[in-house]
């Protein structure tokens, strides 16, 4: 109950709500013994407790965390459905634009019509697909939707893009090193194949039996070996990378620097990247 102030002296004896002095209350708080006007007053499990008080409370309430230290979510996979809608808008540009496949795929030195080099391509080309054949974006995309469904709400969605990027980009870098590098590459088949590689590893890493992600990978590999025109280096160089992201995830040392340690590890992987990138370009201009 509180009431504004009518006699000035009334003042020097009721107490008064320390966010708003002029007025009267004697409801105080259950944490801070502080007077706390209807305004500032929120109904507790027990009493009262003014809005300072609660407010200061929830930052002490840590956020709920996954398994693997990533911040639990709805369970919805924002992050998949967001990826796929960029793979389907660059899909459909490619589809529109004459011209527009050739900036951004990858090929030899990242060169094109603007200006040497364009790093970026390594990146922007596993958003890019085949034109050709509808099957390749269908199937990847099909692929990305039943992993990122699993492995989102399990790593949480800053995690997951990582392991994706990391992915994708570890594909172009095999691609670099051990395939023709004037011939031009496209696909998000690199972070796919990373995916296949991490939910194996998180689920072993819970305990659980994955010898159907095994059958998976290894018929998947088996096709790109066996038919033509598929970037068979680009698959080894995702699954190896997803795994080793997955790696870092799932076996970072639990406790208050969990998350520091797995943003390190996967800092050290993109970094190790980049220096292969290098190699593998120098080597490339000197042959």
């Amino acid at each position: 109950m509180s009431y504004g102030l009518s006699n000035p002296n009334q003042a020097a004896q009721a107490p008064v709500c320390p966010r708003h002095p002029d007025r009267i209350s004697y409801v105080t708080c259950q944490r801070c013994s502080r007077p706390a006007c209807p305004e500032c007053q929120v109904t507790a499990a027990v009493g009262t407790q003014c809005v300072d008080c609660v407010r200061e409370a929830n930052k002490q309430i840590p956020g709920t965390r996954t398994a693997f230290g990533g911040k639990a979510t709805d369970g919805r996979p924002i992050v998949t459905y967001v990826l796929m809608a960029i793979n389907a808008v660059v899909f459909a540009l490619q589809m529109t634009i004459p011209g527009f496949t050739s900036h951004l795929v990858y090929a030899g030195l990242y060169t094109s019509g603007y200006f040497e080099p364009e790093p970026w391509r390594m990146l922007t080309s596993i958003f890019a697909h085949s034109t050709s054949f509808i099957g390749h974006i269908a199937f990847n995309m099909y692929a990305l939707y039943i992993c990122g469904r699993v492995l989102e709400p399990m790593l949480g969605r800053l995690r997951f893009l990582a392991l994706y990027l990391v992915a994708g980009l570890g594909g172009s870098v095999a691609v670099l090193l051990i395939t023709d590098p004037t011939v031009p590459v496209l696909g998000a088949s690199g972070a796919v194949f990373g995916l296949f590689a991490a939910m194996f590893v998180l689920l072993r890493s819970r305990g659980v039996q994955s010898m159907q992600i095994v059958i998976l990978i290894a018929i998947n590999l088996a096709i790109g070996f066996i038919f033509p025109g598929i970037a068979w280096e680009a698959h080894v160089g995702g699954l190896v990378l997803g795994a080793a992201t997955a790696a870092v995830m799932a076996y970072a040392p639990k406790g208050p620097r969990q998350a520091a340690m797995q943003w390190a590890g996967t800092a050290l992987l993109a970094l190790l990247l980049v220096a292969l990138t290098l190699y593998g370009a120098v080597n490339v201009r000197v042959g």
